[in-house]
């Protein structure tokens, strides 16, 4: 281990590859029903069935440290864990990221990506695009010498070209058979600084972008986090695994990822 950061090996990076194809599919199974009027809480259930009745695997976010839904639902000024409601009705013109992680034997798949409910405005677009921009910007940074403040620095130079700004207070995570695990992975940096990457590792990205400033703040349900001048934000996310030859993206989205580069 380097700094207590797991190295899997070929078998173990096989069963993080099968939990986040899983999770990548359900962000592809639900994205025809995320569309004007539908309640976040309605996509949550039908998240919550296809995971358990179709896939055979565990929500992993239900109870995790309390927490009461199966997927985070984040819309518009809200930066992260939105939890999905009743009263929330997603309206033509808002974006969302939709969160879903899933265990399957004993291994944690994670990943997130934005939506479009009907036409977004012009600022919405670009926010949401350049997000994806700077996640992509960041993966292609990750190779055995490379330091996660090479892919910091990667997202922070996208962001900072759109004046955009980063979110510093979340960040990324290990994880495999730990859900959160080492390393912590900033999406901010300098190259050359942070952990030196090596073949094994395993590790979400996901940059959350505001539109305004970067602060934030939480709300009282303790979990829903907005932007401090309610300014728009857009987050992606990707599990990660670096390889001998640079990276594999364990979480594939099904169909390609609409008008958005691949990785």
């Amino acid at each position: 281990m380097a700094h207590d950061v797991p190295i899997q090996s070929a078998e173990q990076l096989e069963m993080a590859r099968r939990a986040g194809r899983l999770a990548a599919e359900v962000l592809g199974m639900i994205a025809p029903h995320v569309v004007p009027g539908v309640s976040t809480e309605t996509l949550d259930r039908i998240c919550h069935e296809h995971i358990v009745n179709v896939q055979g695997a565990i929500p992993a976010n239900v109870g995790y440290q309390g927490y009461p839904k199966t997927i985070l639902t984040s819309v518009n000024q809200v930066v992260c864990h939105g939890i999905p409601s009743a009263s929330k009705i997603l309206k033509r013109g808002d974006i969302v990221n939709i969160d879903v992680a899933v265990i399957q034997d004993g291994w944690f798949g994670d990943t997130s990506r934005m939506y479009f409910v009907g036409e977004p405005s012009p600022l919405a677009r670009r926010l949401v695009e350049t997000s994806y921009e700077a996640l992509l910007a960041g993966i292609r940074q990750v190779k055995p010498g490379a330091t996660l403040g090479d892919v910091g620095h990667a997202i922070q130079s996208v962001a900072q070209r759109e004046h955009f700004s980063v979110v510093r207070e979340y960040c990324g995570h290990g994880i495999g058979q730990i859900y959160h695990d080492e390393p912590q992975v900033l999406h901010y940096g300098r190259r050359g600084d942070g952990l030196r990457l090596e073949a094994g590792m395993v590790f979400t990205i996901e940059p959350m972008l505001n539109a305004g400033q970067r602060e934030t703040r939480q709300l009282p349900d303790g979990w829903t986090v907005v932007t401090k001048d309610r300014s728009l934000s857009a987050q992606w996310e990707h599990m990660v695994a670096v390889t001998p030859e640079g990276y594999e993206v364990l979480t594939p989205w099904p169909g390609g990822t609409g008008s958005y580069a691949p990785v």
